[in-house]
């Protein structure tokens, strides 16, 4: 009687396991809270048992949708979404049914990179602090990727949706608040962002370990980046566990702010940094809107190497459907990595998708850029891109540019504005060729546009530059 009892025993957990493990689940990222994108088909996807019938209804429209469990227990259908609004709700049924609340149509962006983008009012960020009292709106969502790293990608990660508000705030990132909330304010629809960030992270581990792999410069790039106890360092590490769980969640594009743990390594970061854009429209399988941020001045312990990376990320802006926002100004102290005011920061990059991404006109959001220069009764005068007619020194002198001649010897420039372009001269350098502007470590913007935005550092020659220790 009792081994009849305990087979009995047995088989029902046995079976009360099977109807466990066949129960319909869904990502974190599919969750109540979440925003879909609007005006466009958003993939839904979960796990049930092989071969269950999975419905889906919207209460936008309840409408309902189908499709059936795979053998490998995974279920994945689109649904068409409406323009922007909300809240609604969608439901998901198969042996068990589970109700989405809270559901918001809009516009969602990726914030990612290392502890720029991190950076949060827990951190000391100061312009937030101004926010929270007034910044609750269900308008705005977070999703907060956890930090975590894996050896494959993964398919979900633990998280939640949650709306705005100031306990919220004070740990999401503050430039991605910024950009979200200028862009909910100019385009009047809820905004949805994904930070996916950690501080000191190398963009190798934001890349997929293979493309590194199969890349002999990017290999030895890889190979010296240091090991740290804060951070990963291996290839592919935070990709696969805090961007590839949700690549199959609709996007309208990705910010980014990262760069300052691959200035030893500067000489391969634009192919690395377009490997990894690449990379992530790929895995989304589409050719999203990327915006990043370049670096601010700081005190590297090596000669220029920051003046390098930032040189890398300039190249980079020729890589298609990309954005640079210049920081060269928004800097307490070149000793403090972490400039405080991240507002600025998010605005600009939110200019950047208001223009290009959402085409909103009479945006001002490109900084001045070398164009050309021209020798001139013994000077150089040079000209630039995205001036309109004129261009505004800070301080009493235009600072922070240098000229040589065919054989190497940088002077400083005295410089003079002739016109929205700029006439550069020495005595020592009877025939100057070459430019250098904002070219090193700590040069802060001293040139702008009318509208505030600074010159990007630059150089017109391909000489060596020494990376030796600072003495």
């Amino acid at each position: 009687m009792k081994r009849i009892i305990f087979l009995n025993i047995f088989i029902s957990l046995c079976f009360t396991g099977i109807l466990v493990q066949a129960q319909l689940r869904l990502p974190a990222i599919i969750s109540s809270g979440m925003v879909l994108q609007q005006n466009d088909s958003s993939a839904l996807w979960g796990w049930s048992g092989p071969g269950d019938k999975v419905f889906i209804t919207s209460s936008w429209n309840n409408h309902t949708d189908s499709t059936i469990t795979s053998n490998g227990a995974r279920w994945k259908l689109k649904i068409k979404t409406p323009a922007a609004g909300g809240p609604y709700n969608i439901t998901v049924i198969s042996h068990n049914t589970i109700q989405l609340q809270n559901v918001m149509i809009g516009e969602v962006w990726v914030c990612s990179g290392q502890s720029n983008m991190e950076m949060s009012n827990s951190w000391g960020e100061k312009d937030t602090k101004t926010e929270l009292p007034t910044c609750a709106t269900n308008l705005i969502h977070f999703f907060q990727v956890p930090k975590s790293t894996a050896d494959a990608p993964q398919d979900d990660v633990r998280a939640q949706w949650v709306s705005c508000d100031s306990n919220n705030l004070k740990t999401f990132s503050a430039v991605g608040y910024f950009f979200g909330k200028k862009l909910q304010q100019q385009l009047n629809v809820p905004i949805g962002l994904i930070n996916t960030s950690w501080g000191g992270t190398p963009a190798e581990v934001w890349t997929p370990d293979g493309l590194i792999e199969n890349s002999e410069p990017l290999k030895t790039a890889a190979a010296k980046i240091t090991p740290a106890q804060w951070w990963p360092n291996l290839p592919g590490q935070t990709y696969n566990a805090m961007i590839a769980p949700f690549t199959a969640f609709n996007i309208a594009g990705a910010i980014w702010y990262q760069g300052e743990s691959n200035t030893t390594t500067s000489d391969t970061y634009n192919k690395l940094f377009t490997t990894m854009i690449d990379a992530w429209r790929a895995a989304w399988k589409k050719d999203f809107p990327f915006y990043y941020v370049q670096i601010a001045p700081f005190k590297y312990g090596n000669n220029n190497i920051g003046a390098l990376l930032r040189d890398a990320q300039t190249k980079t802006m020729e890589h298609p459907n990309v954005g640079m926002v210049v920081t060269t100004d928004l800097v307490d102290s070149v000793t403090n990595i972490h400039p405080s005011h991240k507002k600025e920061v998010g605005n600009r990059l939110a200019n950047w998708a208001l223009a290009e991404t959402y085409k909103k006109t009479r945006i001002v959001y490109k900084s001045p850029e070398y164009k050309s220069a021209k020798i001139k009764n013994g000077s150089l005068v040079v000209s630039f891109n995205n001036v309109n007619n004129s261009l505004q020194v800070r301080g009493n002198s235009i600072k922070g540019f240098f000229i040589s001649g065919a054989i190497e010897n940088w002077r400083p420039a005295e410089a003079k504005l002739e016109k929205g372009k700029i006439a550069l001269s020495n005595k020592e350098i009877k025939d100057p060729l070459y430019i250098r502007f904002g070219f090193d470590n700590t040069m802060t913007g001293t040139v702008f546009s009318t509208e505030g935005l600074p010159l990007i550092p630059f150089r017109t020659d391909n000489w060596p530059v020494d990376q030796a220790p600072v003495k």
